[in-house]
């Protein structure tokens, strides 16, 4: 599917009924950083109400999806030491959780016998892939989707090995 074609976010996970994990590997999505939350989150020293009120539309989303039936699961690979922004991302965690999605934290160093994508995604329901495609900086260049049932099976796998060594969040420090 090209990449203008991949359908909204809100469409792909109302459509999911079993799971949804998202594998991210990056250490910045500053670039990506809508409305400069984590450039707040570095002059408040810290979360602020502003942030976890805009924060809801997606914690919102995760309820209503969760309550749904629909395991949402995310693994974040990072480098350590952290970067400050996954610093913000950890912090952040919390409200994820709340919500109800299980997030684990998995160092790079821990990962080096994984065989990764190259790009961060999301598998819905193992039947289809969301990749997404960063620049350098973290911005956002495109999403593209693959419905291949080969490459959804090496990704789930890939997906549940990194979530096999992946440290759950509660004992995860940075």
């Amino acid at each position: 599917m090209k990449p203008n074609s991949v359908p909204p976010f809100s469409e792909l996970i109302g459509e999911c009924r079993h799971s949804a994990v998202h594998l991210e590997l990056r250490d910045t999505y500053e670039g990506y950083d809508d409305g400069g939350r984590f450039a707040e989150w570095k002059r408040a020293g810290g979360l602020t109400s502003t942030f976890v009120e805009n924060f809801r539309t997606w914690t919102d989303l995760v309820r209503e999806t969760v309550a749904r039936g629909v395991e949402m699961r995310r693994a974040r690979v990072v480098s350590e030491p952290v970067t400050d922004y996954i610093r913000f991302e950890f912090e952040a965690t919390r409200l994820n959780q709340e919500a109800g999605e299980q997030v684990r934290w998995l160092p790079r160093r821990d990962a080096a016998t994984l065989l990764l994508p190259g790009a961060d995604l999301w598998i819905f329901d193992d039947r289809l892939i969301r990749f997404g495609h960063f620049t350098g900086n973290g911005a956002l260049d495109c999403n593209e989707m693959c419905d291949d049932p080969a490459v959804i099976k090496e990704f789930s796998e890939a997906f549940e090995a990194v979530w096999q060594r992946a440290i759950p969040h509660e004992r995860f420090t940075v």
